[in-house]
């Protein structure tokens, strides 16, 4: 608990939730909530474009996140560092919603022109959002999980530069997920399948942790080439391929 991959969760969990109940919202699949209303009849008329069509309203799906997954932690008995963690993190994910907001608009006007634009406010795809907060996964801060007034960082020479509202915050270093613990639940990477030509995190290098991987031909025999005979049968060819796996020693 309390490690750079908690706090990631922790951030994909609220900003998912943020993100699924406005994507509904505009869908108007729930009674509580619909389009955002309070930027009908703005924009700017000199410049030939006015807010239409349905903003997400992200301020529900907000709201909605914070009492969801906020709450329990706060009635919880003792503040500790980690729900501060946690409650931080949590924000940290609405905040990425939020931020990667857009503005998307349709043009209006003769033979194709753009006399006129309406505009609207738009979600950005939650595949953007996970790679933002992959990089902040990426970048996260170690906190001391002594709890003063405010969270602090745990280095003592950076405690002057300012915890931003979107940073992921850690306390524990993390274990080594390479090797199997079952007190801490890590299955280890000794067995699990590799690519051998891929430098990703399926990778054979960096999944077996530089222990090297084993090599085995596997043979797979399926139905191949099948052709429908009249009347009425299928005729098929028994196929047989041959190739290699690799799994980490």
């Amino acid at each position: 608990a309390g490690t750079k991959e908690t706090a990631f969760v922790s951030a994909v969990t609220a900003a998912g939730l943020v993100h699924s109940v406005t994507r509904s919202c505009s869908a108007g699949n729930m009674t509580e909530c619909s389009c955002d209303v309070t930027l009908r009849h703005g924009g700017s008329a000199s410049e030939g474009w006015h807010w239409g069509g349905c903003s997400d309203d992200i301020h529900y799906g907000m709201s909605f996140s914070r009492k969801f997954l906020d709450v329990p932690l706060k009635n919880a008995t003792g503040k500790s560092g980690l729900v501060a963690m946690d409650l931080h993190n949590n924000e940290a994910g609405r905040q990425a919603v939020a931020k990667l907001m857009s503005v998307d608009c349709r043009c209006h006007g003769v033979s194709g022109s753009c006399a006129v634009k309406t505009c609207w406010k738009t979600m950005s795809s939650f595949e953007k959002i996970g790679r933002f907060l992959k990089e902040k996964y990426e970048n996260s801060i170690q906190i001391s999980d002594r709890l003063k007034k405010k969270l602090r960082r745990k280095e003592k020479s950076q405690r002057k530069i300012p915890i931003g509202k979107d940073d992921l915050l850690y306390v524990n270093k993390s274990p080594n997920y390479c090797v199997e613990d079952q007190k801490l639940g890590i299955p280890g990477t000794q067995g699990r399948e590799c690519n051998r030509t891929s430098q990703g995190p399926e990778g054979c290098n960096l999944l077996c942790c530089g222990r090297g991987y084993n090599t085995h031909v596997v043979r797979h025999v399926e139905r191949c080439e099948c052709k429908f005979v009249w009347c009425c049968y299928v005729r098929c060819r028994r196929c047989e391929t041959m190739t290699d796996v690799h799994t980490c020693k």
